[in-house]
C-alpha cells in the first residue's frame, strides 16, 4: 500500500485541503506539507495522529477493501455494546430491526 496515495485518497473523500488535515489530526502544516512535497513517509506517531485526524484507526487506514469509518455516534455504541447482556443485545437488535423496518 502508498501510504502517501492512502492519505490523498481519504482526503478526497472528505474534500480536505492539506490545511484541513493538520487542523484535524493537531499536526503542524509544515509536517503535512513535508509528508507530500519530500514524498517522507510519516512515522507511527504521525500516521496515528492523522488517522486520528481522519477519525479511523491504524487498522481501517491499512485495510483492503471497503473501510467502516468509525464515527463519533459508532463509538459511543460500540462502547454501550460491551456492557450489554446477551439478552440486552438482542433485544437492541430487536429494536433496531422494528425501526429500520418503519422508514
Amino acid at each position: 500500500m502508498d501510504i502517501h496515495e492512502r492519505i490523498k485518497h481519504l482526503m478526497a473523500e472528505r474534500n480536505w485541503s492539506a490545511y484541513r488535515l493538520s487542523e484535524e489530526s493537531g499536526l503542524a502544516q509544515t509536517t503535512i506539507y513535508n509528508i507530500f512535497k519530500n514524498n517522507t513517509t510519516p512515522n507511527w506517531y504521525t500516521l496515528e495522529s492523522i488517522c486520528n485526524g481522519f477519525g479511523i484507526t491504524l487498522a481501517q487506514f491499512f485495510a483492503e477493501g471497503d473501510m467502516v469509518e468509525l464515527t463519533p455516534e459508532l463509538k459511543e455504541v460500540f462502547d454501550c455494546w460491551v456492557n450489554l447482556t446477551v439478552e440486552q443485545k438482542q433485544a437492541v437488535v430487536n429494536i433496531m430491526r422494528v425501526m429500520s423496518h418503519d422508514k
